[in-house]
Parts: C-alpha cells; sequence; structure tokens
C-alpha cells in the first residue's frame, strides 16, 4: 500500500507537512471483516433525530467539531471528483497500474495494485472476480465515502471462498446471488476499492494475476450525479463555504458506519443553518480559520506514538469516534487499510531528532531475533522520497527502496544493517544500501505486512537511525 494512489495525491502545503512528516496514512486500528458482510454496520439513527443546537447559541467550539468532522467527508468527494475528472475512472471499472510506477506520493512498489470506484443499489451489486492467488500477499479493499475501510477480501477473511466471485451489494438489496459466490454488504450506495497483489520473487506473475481482478456490475444501478463540493487546494482549505446547504446535503447522504456520530452531524447542519445569514456567516468563517484549521496543524504533529525519531498512528482505516484523526488521514494520505492489513512507520529524522540529510550516512541495526522479517507475516519494506513532493528520489540505481526481497547481507551474528548514504559506505554490502540525495532532506517510511502482535501493540519499532 501507498500512501496516496495515483489519483489520491493530496497537494502538499505548510498545514500537510506535519502530518506527512510524523504520520502519513497508515494502515491501523479498526474492524476486521467477518462471514459475508462488511466490516461494519450502517449508522443508526438518522442524523436528524439528534436536536441540533440553534444557530445563536453555537459556541466556538461546535463549529470546530462540525468543521473537523465535515471535513473528511468533503477530501473524499474531492478525491472522486479528480477521479473521474481527470483520472478517467469509469463507474463499475478497474484501472490496473503499471508495475514499478513511481510518479506518485510515497508509492508502494511492493505491489502491483488496480483501483476502482464501485456503485451499487437496492437491484444490483457488483461482481469482483479474484483469481486463486497462493504464496503472497493479496487483499481488495473497500472503502466508504469517509474514507473508512469496510471490507478486505483474501483468505484471512474469507478462508473458505477466497477466490471466485464477490458480489458487492448494498446492505438490505434484493438480489440473488449464486451460490457459488459470496455476497459482501455495503452501508452506503458508492465504495473506493484498492487492490494489491504482493509481487514478491516474481513481478510478472504478480502483474498476471492483478490483471485476472476484473469488475462487471450485475444489473444496472441507478447512479446518482457525483456531487459538486467547493474544489480547493491543501493550502487554502475551505472556509465557511464548506457549509453551504447543497455540500452539507451531499456530505450528510453517505452514512457514517460509526455509531453515535448523530450529534455532530446536528451540529454541521446547525452551522448550515448559520451560515445563511451574513452576520453568522463571517463569524463561522472567522471560527474556522483562526480556530479550527490551527488545531488540525496541531493535531498533526501530536498524533500517534513517536520512539527513537519513527511514528506510528494510534489509529487509521478504522476510526470509531475519533473522527478527527479520519479527517487528518484523509487530508495527508487518504485511502488507509487497517491493522490487520499493514502498520506504517514514518520519519524525517534520525534518532536524535535531527532531520535527515541525504549528503550524510546512517545506518539502521537490527539484531538477530529482532528483524523486520521475524514481525511479519507477508513482508517488510522501507522507502525514501523526497520531503517536498514525497516522491522517490532519482538515483543511477534506480533503488528506492529495500525490502525482504532484496539482496541483503546479514551479519556473522544473525543481525542485519541498513545502509542509508549517497554513496556506498565502505565496508556495506551493495544489497543493504539505500541511496539518498545530496543536499536534500528526506523522509522514510517502514511497511509492515502482516504485522505481529508485537506490531500490533507497539511493543515494535523500527531500530533507530544512527548517523556514521
Amino acid at each position: 500500500m501507498r500512501l496516496a494512489v495515483a489519483s489520491a495525491v493530496p497537494i502538499l502545503s505548510q498545514l500537510a507537512r506535519p502530518l506527512a512528516i510524523a504520520l502519513a496514512v497508515t494502515a491501523l486500528a479498526g474492524c476486521k471483516p467477518s462471514g459475508d458482510t462488511a466490516t461494519a454496520p450502517p449508522a443508526g439513527a438518522p442524523a436528524a433525530t439528534a436536536p441540533a443546537p440553534a444557530a445563536t447559541a453555537l459556541t466556538d467550539q461546535d463549529i470546530t467539531e462540525a468543521y473537523h468532522y465535515l471535513l473528511g467527508r468533503l477530501l473524499v468527494l474531492r478525491q472522486a471528483q479528480l477521479d473521474f475528472g481527470q483520472e478517467g475512472f469509469k463507474w463499475n471499472e478497474i484501472i490496473h497500474r503499471d508495475v514499478g510506477g513511481v510518479a506518485w506520493a510515497n508509492p508502494n512498489l511492493d505491489v502491483a495494485y488496480s483501483e476502482a470506484w464501485i456503485a451499487v443499489d437496492e437491484n444490483s451489486c457488483t461482481i469482483f472476480s479474484v483469481p486463486d492467488i497462493q504464496g503472497r500477499y493479496y487483499t481488495v479493499q473497500f472503502l466508504n465515502g469517509w474514507g473508512e475501510t469496510v471490507a478486505n477480501i483474501n483468505e484471512r477473511n474469507y478462508p473458505d471462498h477466497a477466490s471466485g466471485d464477490f458480489w458487492v451489494c448494498l446492505k438490505g438489496a434484493n438480489v440473488q446471488v449464486p451460490a457459488d459466490a459470496r455476497r459482501i454488504d455495503l452501508p452506503g450506495k458508492t465504495a473506493r476499492v484498492l487492490s494489491r497483489v504482493e509481487l514478491g520473487a516474481d513481478p510478472k506473475q504478480a502483474a498476471t494475476l492483478q490483471k485476472q481482478i476484473t469488475v462487471r456490475a450485475s444489473g444496472t444501478p441507478v447512479i446518482a450525479e457525483l456531487p459538486r463540493t467547493p474544489d480547493f487546494p491543501n493550502d487554502k482549505l475551505p472556509g465557511a463555504e464548506a457549509f453551504d446547504a447543497a455540500t452539507v446535503e451531499a456530505a450528510l447522504s453517505e452514512p457514517d458506519i460509526n455509531p453515535g456520530m448523530e450529534a455532530v452531524q446536528a451540529k454541521v447542519r446547525a452551522v448550515a443553518q448559520a451560515v445563511q445569514d451574513p452576520a453568522q456567516r463571517a463569524r463561522v468563517d472567522q471560527v474556522i480559520r483562526e480556530q479550527s484549521q490551527p488545531a488540525m496543524q496541531k493535531a498533526f504533529a501530536g498524533m500517534g506514538t513517536l520512539r527513537d525519531g519513527w511514528a506510528r498512528p494510534d489509529v487509521a482505516g478504522n476510526y470509531g469516534n475519533d473522527y478527527l484523526s479520519r479527517t487528518l488521514v484523509d487530508f495527508g494520505g487518504i485511502w488507509a487499510n487497517n491493522r490487520d492489513e499493514v502498520v506504517y512507520f514514518k520519519t524525517h529524522t534520525d534518532a536524535t531528532g535531527t532531520p535527515l540529510d541525504g549528503g550524510n550516512t546512517y545506518t539502521v541495526h537490527f539484531k538477530q531475533g529482532d528483524l523486520p522479517a521475524d514481525h511479519v507475516k507477508y513482508f517488510w519494506s522501507v522507502i525514501a522520497v523526497d520531503s517536498e513532493k514525497f516522491q522517490v528520489i532519482p538515483n543511477p540505481r534506480n533503488r528506492f527502496l529495500l525490502n525482504n526481497q532484496s539482496k541483503l547481507t546479514y551479519g556473522p551474528d544473525g543481525s542485519l544493517t541498513l545502509y542509508l548514504a549517497p554513496e556506498l559506505p565502505k565496508d556495506a554490502p551493495d544489497g543493504n544500501w539505500l541511496p539518498t540525495p545530496k543536499g536534500q532532506n528526506y523522509h522514510l517510511t517502514f511497511r509492515m505486512y502482516g504485522p505481529d502482535e508485537a506490531v500490533l501493540d507497539g511493543t515494535w519499532f523500527p531500530a533507530p537511525i544512527t548517523k556514521q
């Protein structure tokens, strides 16, 4: 998985950088798909059942909470508009990305990945055909309109039906599913899909398997026109205009899978009512600019657990009532998976907190018995990207990451030392070297696919980065 798919790379800004530095997108806590249904239930009672505060009684905190909640949904809608407008997406069609592509932020060079937007209704489903994939990691991930993971198709979640046809339907849809297929229910009528197939030792075979993942519609779903919401770069987030009636209506039409969101949805509607009055609109806009947005920036820097310079977010993929974290992840790197699939660690500094300098030589030393491979079921990798666009850094070797498929050399005692340097350090094994850019700062992302309990409970972190 990469931080943001090719069609989902946000415009990075001063606001975005703290999140990308400290956390980016990770795949962390949340519910696990069970049986034949998606991960989490649809929202309970309609949001309108919660009493909305009167517009004149709105506190600054009410406005900030409403803004933090609503913005996450607007970020997903913005991405959908980009996908269909610039990336050429069509409903219920899958796009297979080229293996090894690097033209986006934080590319995941460990997998062959594909993407889709799907639409279903009360009388139709979308059918995913998944080939028999043995001996390598794979998943087909479904996310709802708030950016939450609602299902993953793989042998872990469907051990008795890991391949074949999966009918992805609206929960409650009156559709007859064949006996040899498996049904997955979605909480809403649309979903974003990302599939990943581990490249492993045979990338060509992975690409072949990738293209065998196919999508087709059963029936003809009635697809509503994609809501048009404010278009904005990350360095100019919307103010009071986020609460215009049409925008709020489009946003809240998507069910929230987390219970207990009725109260904050009521605040969103109350703010939407307030901004119809010019004086109230000016006040709401001022609160957003002076309080809500700075509070987000502060949250970026303090979100997650830090150790030896590495950051591990506490939640991603599924969020419960932590809608602010959901918005932060949607903002900094959309489409996070949950911790059952992958855990990410991020850093832009060495163990002392000093920014990583591409002209320096650093080592990352793992002791025998505590290697990254000892803590994953599938694979691990570490990738370096620049500090502006978060893209891979050109180098003569075209080597952008180290992983379990690299030609690594282990020490006599079974330890592993990785080298980060502009040139191959003296006495360093070539396969252990990740080239870095002279004269530039850079960032690292450490991916752990199929993490063990030590990674999941926060006991294990990557080894400290030490300047030589």
